[in-house]
């Protein structure tokens, strides 16, 4: 299938992204009331879990308060700290780049999956060709309509995204950043082993529903957006066919908790990968504006 191939022209790497025009932005922008600011992110740091075949955040001092106890030139009396961080990018609260899954050899929009190289990342649609996001966000809160998050391995089907978007009240269209709530974040608050082999998510038909309405992107307070485990004889199904098959990108791992007690369906997101050349994905820091 090549849903969306070539919609945007043979040459774009943007995907659904370019569903969000100036219409887009300024309906979002009306949305802004009380000016009131929510983080959507999770803090960062060395315990920050994540599935074991990735390596954790490592944060380094390279200058600190130690380095002048301990006799180093303060010219002028100026003193300063700073520090580095080695992470993978998919970690925490983070964005898929549209060069992140594939299948059959073909990235979206048919550039080849060898474009994708160990020694210079992805020459197409690296996480540096993602524009900065300013769209709709509509809050599909699955915890509020259920009264508890959801089971663990819970399959969201195309009628539960119906059902949650009659609940809200909205018409899920063009150019909107769909956020999922499921519970499976806040359900983790305090677990030492986090499991990233099982979390409720939404099916295939779900995914191709929203794909379908013209959506630029879907996000959840979750690991991979889709079900886990898998279908029998699946891998990432989702992943496959909405960012591969229609150039959707995915937002995952999302604190949704504070915006969800907010009671709010709709508000203005704003979000912007880190530019790295040939990046597969990107740590961001979501804020939704209300």
């Amino acid at each position: 299938m090549k849903d969306a191939w070539k919609r945007w022209g043979a040459e774009d790497e943007r995907g659904a992204l370019n569903l969000i025009g100036p219409d887009e932005v300024r309906r979002a922008v009306s949305l802004v009331k009380s000016g009131e600011v929510v983080s959507l992110a999770q803090p960062l740091s060395s315990k920050t879990p994540g599935p074991k075949h990735r390596c954790g955040l490592q944060h380094f001092m390279n200058r600190d308060g130690g380095d002048y106890a301990a006799g180093g030139r303060r010219p002028g009396g100026f003193q300063f700290s700073e520090d580095s961080v080695v992470m993978p990018l998919h970690i925490g609260t983070h964005i898929d780049a549209l060069c992140h899954a594939w299948y059959d050899d073909e990235l979206y929009n048919g550039f080849a999956g060898n474009s994708i190289r160990s020694t210079s990342g992805a020459s197409r649609l690296g996480v540096d060709k993602m524009p900065p996001i300013v769209t709709r966000a509509v809050l599909l809160d699955f915890v509020q309509l259920r009264g508890k998050p959801l089971a663990a391995d819970y399959s969201i089907g195309r009628a539960d995204l119906l059902e949650a978007a009659a609940a809200a009240d909205v018409q899920i269209g063009r150019g909107d950043a769909v956020l999922i709530r499921t519970g499976w974040l806040e359900s983790q608050t305090g677990v030492t082993d986090v499991s990233f082999d099982i979390e409720p998510g939404i099916d295939v038909e779900a995914a191709l529903w929203l794909a379908e309405r013209d959506v630029a992107l879907i996000g959840a307070d979750n690991y991979a957006i889709e079900v886990l485990p898998f279908p029998a004889g699946k891998v990432f199904p989702v992943h496959q066919r909405l960012i591969r098959d229609y150039g959707v990108p995915l937002l995952e791992g999302l604190s949704l908790e504070e915006i969800a007690s907010r009671k709010r369906s709709t508000f203005l997101l704003m979000a912007s990968a880190l530019p790295i050349v040939g990046a597969t994905g990107s740590p961001l820091a979501p804020t939704a504006v209300l």
